[in-house]
């Protein structure tokens, strides 16, 4: 007898995590690295997402337009054993897998690289931050959840500009619920991430980047929510790691 396909949701962050490079920083590391260097002492005193904002107005002012910004997040590297990983699993016959992007990133960058990589159908979904071109080359990037209307309340840390828990139970909600996926995997680095890991159940596994704040939250058995943490915590350092635990274990 066939066994019953099983239904797989991936659940991956961008930055450090599917993408090899975080995309806020990298697009000023090539383009501006004075801004680069604005952009970590604003991150002191301005929410992540406003900062961002307002250094893209200062590299317009600078003179660069919407094709340098394209041409810098072509060349931010998304490592191959990564991309790999990912396709393979969504094409097994096997499994029904479905794939969603999370991420503090924004919806331009995101969109770009995906498309120069050839992967635009990879992400069944992608929430993140809502960011478009004006007609003069400008990127205006504003955050999910508007300053001005009701804000999320996330009690674990979360960013105002996005509780990461929040839009994974909305997403599960849309897609039949957490009963409609025999195995969620999460793959995240940052220490954003724990928010909808805390969602995760004891059949799921969250893939963390070893060395990277939600590494290090989760190795503190004496952190704040870490003793919430149902599902199992699987570490790795290269992206050929990912793609062989989704190879064997799935």
């Amino acid at each position: 007898m066939t066994a019953p396909t099983r239904s797989i949701a991936i659940v991956t962050d961008y930055d450090w995590s599917y993408a090899d490079q975080d995309t806020d920083r990298y697009v000023f590391e090539v383009l501006a690295p004075h801004l680069r260097s604005s952009l970590r002492e604003g991150k002191k005193t301005a929410q992540w997402t406003d900062n961002c904002a307002e250094h893209l107005r200062r590299l317009h002012a600078e003179g660069f337009k919407q094709k340098d910004v394209e041409g810098a997040l072509h060349t931010l590297p998304i490592h191959p054993a990564m991309r790999r990983g990912f396709r393979k699993t969504k094409e097994r016959q096997d499994l029904k897998t479905t794939i969603l992007c999370l991420s503090n990133s924004n919806s331009v960058y995101i969109d770009t690289i995906m498309k120069h990589q050839n992967d635009a159908d990879l992400f069944d979904e992608v929430i993140t931050n809502p960011a478009k071109f004006r007609d003069d080359g400008l990127l205006e990037l504003k955050r999910r959840v508007d300053p001005n209307g009701p804000q999320h309340g996330c009690k674990v840390g979360c960013s105002p500009n996005m509780c990461k828990g929040a839009e994974l139970e909305a997403w599960m909600e849309r897609n039949g619920g957490w009963d409609s996926f025999d195995k969620v995997v999460y793959v995240g680095d940052g220490s954003n991430d724990l928010c909808p890991v805390l969602h995760l159940r004891k059949q799921d596994v969250v893939l963390v980047r070893s060395y990277r704040e939600l590494f290090r939250r989760l190795q503190d058995s004496s952190a704040a929510h870490v003793s919430d943490v149902k599902c199992t915590a699987v570490p790795w350092g290269g992206a050929w790691e990912v793609e062989k635990w989704l190879k064997e274990e799935l």
